[in-house]
C-alpha cells in the first residue's frame, strides 16, 4: 500500500538538518512512500537543493509560519501556535492527507495537540507513549513511558491491551504475553492501583503473565510490559543512562595504556557488534498510542540515522493497521468494558 508521512521538518535539536536527510534516505529504501516536510520553507528548500528528480517528486514541502521551542510550555503551544510545523503535520493525518506523523519537537506539546486534533480511539481514555526496548530474547514493547504520570486501573489495561496489538502488529506475535511492572511478583505487592489492574488484566481476555520486576524487562520475561508514565520514564532514562555509562567505562578501559589499546583493536568486532546492540538510535522512535492516527515521537537530539527509525516506525504502523488491531482489541474485552463504563458513571 502507499503510505504518506507528515514530517514535522523543524522538530528537534537539529531541525531540518537532520529530519530531510533521513525523509531522503527513508524514500531511497521504500518505493511505496510520500513524504510532506512540514516547516520553514526556505529552511527545507536549501537541504533539497541536490535531491534528484525521481526523489524529489515524492516530497512534497508544506510551509508552516511557526515552530514549538523544546521548553515551550505544552498549552502555549496548543492555544497560541495553530500554524507551527508541528500543528499542521498532525492536521495533516486528521484531514487524511498523510497516514502518520513524525516530530522530534518538544514532547509535551506534541502530546497535548495530537490528543486535542485527532482526539483519542473508542474506549481509550488516554493515549500513551510506547516504545520496544532490546531484551535477552529480542524486544519488548513498554509503555507508558511518560505520557500520564498518574494511571488508573481501568487506564493500565487500555496501555496493556494497546500494546499487545501493536506487539502483535509490528513483531508478529500472535498473542503477546503481558506483564505488569510491579516491586514484585506475588499477587499482594504494590498498591491498589496496580493490585486492582492486575484484577482486570486476568479477566480481559488478554495473555496476562502477571506482575513483572524492572529487571524482567531486559530478560524478556513478557512480550509487553505495563506501567504509568512516571514509573516508565523513570525506567527509561535510568536505562539509557546506564547504557550508556556502560560503554564509556569499557572506552575508559580499552584507552587507558598501549597495551589496552592493543586489545581493544582485537576486541573490536566485539565492541562493534555490543555498542550496535545497545544503539539507542536502532530504537528510536516512541508512539503516541491510542489516537485516531499514527503519530510517532523522535528524540529530540537523534542524527540521521535515528530519525529515519522513528519514520521507519511510523510506516510500520500504518502498513500494519495497528489502529484497527486496537479499535479490534479493545471491542472484544468485556471486562474492559464495563470496568470504564463503572469508572465514568
Amino acid at each position: 500500500m502507499s503510505v504518506t508521512v507528515a514530517v514535522d521538518a523543524m522538530g528537534g535539536d537539529h531541525g531540518p538538518a537532520v529530519t530531510v536527510p533521513a525523509s531522503l534516505r527513508f524514500l531511497e529504501s521504500h518505493a511505496d512512500t510520500r513524504v510532506i516536510l512540514v516547516g520553514l520553507g526556505d529552511a527545507i528548500e536549501k537541504e533539497l537543493q541536490r535531491v534528484p528528480g525521481a526523489l524529489r517528486a515524492r516530497i512534497v514541502v508544506r510551509p508552516a509560519t511557526e515552530v514549538v521551542d523544546m521548553d515551550e510550555p505544552p498549552a502555549d503551544a496548543l492555544r497560541r501556535k495553530k500554524d507551527s510545523s508541528m500543528r499542521v503535520a498532525i492536521n495533516l493525518v486528521k484531514e487524511g492527507s498523510a497516514q502518520a506523523c513524525v516530530s522530534a519537537g518538544n514532547t509535551g506539546a506534541l502530546m497535548a495537540i495530537a490528543k486535542f486534533v485527532l482526539k483519542t480511539l473508542p474506549g481509550i481514555d488516554r493515549p500513551a507513549i510506547a516504545s520496544q526496548l532490546p531484551t535477552k530474547k529480542g524486544e519488548a514493547t513498554v509503555l507508558d513511558l511518560g505520557a500520564n504520570v498518574q494511571c488508573s486501573p481501568q487506564q493500565l489495561v487500555q496501555f496493556a491491551a494497546m500494546g499487545s496489538a501493536l506487539a502483535s502488529a509490528v513483531d508478529h506475535i500472535e498473542r503477546p504475553t503481558i506483564g505488569l511492572l510491579n516491586v514484585g511478583e506475588e499477587d499482594i505487592k504494590g498498591n491498589d492501583v496496580v493490585k486492582e489492574a492486575a484484577e482486570l488484566l486476568r479477566r480481559s481476555g488478554l495473555n496476562f503473565h502477571g506482575n513483572v520486576e524492572g529487571d524482567d524487562i531486559y530478560k524478556g520475561t513478557t512480550d509487553v510490559v505495563v506501567c504509568d508514565g512516571f514509573t516508565g520514564n523513570v525506567m527509561l532514562k535510568t536505562s539509557e543512562g546506564l547504557a550508556q555509562m556502560l560503554y564509556e567505562f569499557l572506552k575508559a578501559e580499552f584507552t587507558r595504556s598501549p597495551l589496552t589499546r592493543l586489545a581493544a583493536l582485537v576486541a573490536y568486532p566485539v565492541l562493534s557488534s555490543f555498542k550496535r546492540r545497545i544503539d539507542p538510535r536502532r530504537y528510536n522512535g516512541a508512539t503516541l498510542l491510542g489516537l485516531r492516527g499514527v503519530v510517532v515521537k523522535s528524540h529530540g537530539g537523534a542524527d540521521v540515522l535515528g530519525f529515519g527509525n522513528a519514520i521507519a516506525k511510523a510506516h510500520a504502523e500504518v502498513t500494519e493497521r495497528v489502529l484497527e488491531r486496537i479499535a479490534e482489541r479493545i471491542a472484544t474485552m468485556p471486562a474492559l468494558t464495563e470496568a470504564s463504563a463503572g469508572a465514568d458513571a
